[in-house]
């Protein structure tokens, strides 16, 4: 198990910006990719960012320009600073890990699954 718990999430305000961590314990070494996705009420999970152990980031269509995703491999923590924030970024944003590197906007190639924060950002 790589248990994994998200923090950070909270309430803001359209324009402003919110910063999520994501710690990884249990385990010496960490997974290849970490990955962050949301989930809105009733739709499915998305994918947001992912980053490789490596440092080669990739962006889904939602944070692009606007999310930024970091690592740090010496602490097993990956971070999503989003900035630029409106409504419909309002979700359950989780934080997953995988050991592989390909296909990561994909939710079947994560192992591991944190319990998700909630963004809630006001018009």
């Amino acid at each position: 198990q790589v248990p994994l718990v998200e923090s950070g999430g909270g309430l803001a305000q359209a324009g402003g910006s919110l910063r999520l961590s994501c710690v990884a314990s249990g385990r010496r070494y960490f997974a290849t990719a970490m990955g962050w996705f949301r989930q809105a009420p009733g739709q499915e999970r998305q994918f947001v960012a992912a980053i490789l152990s490596g440092g080669m980031t990739y962006y889904g269509d939602v944070g692009q320009g606007r999310f930024t995703i970091f690592r740090d491999n010496g602490k097993n923590t990956v971070d999503l600073q989003m900035n630029s924030l409106t409504s419909e970024d309002t979700a359950v944003y989780y934080c997953a890990a995988s050991w592989l590197a390909t296909n990561l906007a994909s939710t079947r190639v994560y192992d591991y699954w944190g319990q998700g924060t909630q963004v809630t950002v006001s018009s």
